[in-house]
């Protein structure tokens, strides 16, 4: 039997204050990938905006006239669902600032070739941290852990924040997740130190960990450039299911295009028997509340 080959397109892109422009190179990106044989892209994080958590000076429900908030359907899954048909690709819509009866959360949207939505998932861990003020713009995530069977295999998105939490990694690959996408914006902000080492060494390292442990490719794609305090640094990447890096951007506006193998992810599981050999009287402890 042949093996099931999967060619994906990352965007790394830099964003301007208008979301009219953000949407527009989102777009042509999208288009550029599918020009170099992608058949699923991958936007980034809140990809239609600055990345305006930075400041802390706003309240939960006070950004609606912002400018930056969208509805579901709306501009952006327009755009979304117009570039997935036009271009044939499964396209991950990053991550929107989504507005649902006055709640706002932080949401991927999912469209397969035909520009049909398949689904969307709202980022379950929102950090607050110096410079990442997410939980003042962003509710916690009410859709529980996706995956969105396509023709092209079993894929999941997670977003940002997320990806420092295995059992989200894990649930998804339980879910029967071959591929996951994590859509971030994550970089450094001037005047912090990294007194724990390297931000995008440990960034990187977490998810390569997630791939080895849940036998599954993963894929992070980060914005680049500098805004205001931040510089995000680039650095998106597709690894395989044992962790190997195939490709990595460097800190540019591009577009990252590589071939990845699924049915590897298969050997893995089988091979090391992770799943197989899981003791899941003995986790009890993973959903009990901190003290």
């Amino acid at each position: 039997m042949p093996r099931r080959k999967l060619t994906v397109g990352l965007v790394q892109m830099r964003m301007l204050e208008s979301v009219e422009l953000n949407l527009e190179h989102a777009m042509s990106l999208v288009g550029r990938a599918a020009k170099k044989g992608a058949r699923v892209v991958c936007l980034p994080e809140l990809f239609t905006t600055p990345y305006f958590p930075q400041y802390k000076g706003s309240t939960p429900g006070k950004m609606e006239g912002s400018g930056w908030v969208d509805k579901i359907p709306g501009k952006a899954t327009r755009e979304l669902a117009a570039a997935a048909k036009e271009n044939e690709v499964v396209l991950i819509g990053g991550s929107i600032y989504e507005l649902d009866k006055g709640r706002l959360f932080n949401t991927s949207v999912v469209f397969d070739e035909m520009g049909k939505q398949l689904g969307r998932y709202r980022k379950t861990h929102i950090p607050y941290d110096e410079n990442f003020y997410e939980q003042h713009y962003f509710e916690k995530g009410d859709t529980g852990f996706k995956v969105f069977d396509t023709a092209l295999g079993k894929m999941s998105v997670l977003i940002c924040y997320d990806q420092w939490f295995p059992e989200a990694a894990r649930a998804v690959a339980l879910k029967g997740a071959e591929i996951v996408f994590y859509p971030t914006a994550i970089g450094t902000a001037k005047g912090i130190r990294q007194r724990e080492g390297s931000w995008q060494q440990a960034w990187e390292g977490v998810m390569r960990g997630h791939a080895i442990a849940n036998g599954m490719v993963v894929c992070g794609v980060n914005r680049c450039g500098r805004e205001d305090r931040m510089s995000f640094w680039g650095g998106s990447f597709v690894c395989d299911a044992f962790g190997k890096v195939l490709e990595r951007a460097g800190r540019k506006e591009g577009v990252l295009v590589c071939d990845v193998d699924l049915d590897h992810g298969k050997e893995v599981r089988e091979g090391w028997r992770f799943f197989h050999n899981r003791r899941p009287e003995c986790y009890g402890s993973l959903v009990e509340k901190k003290r």
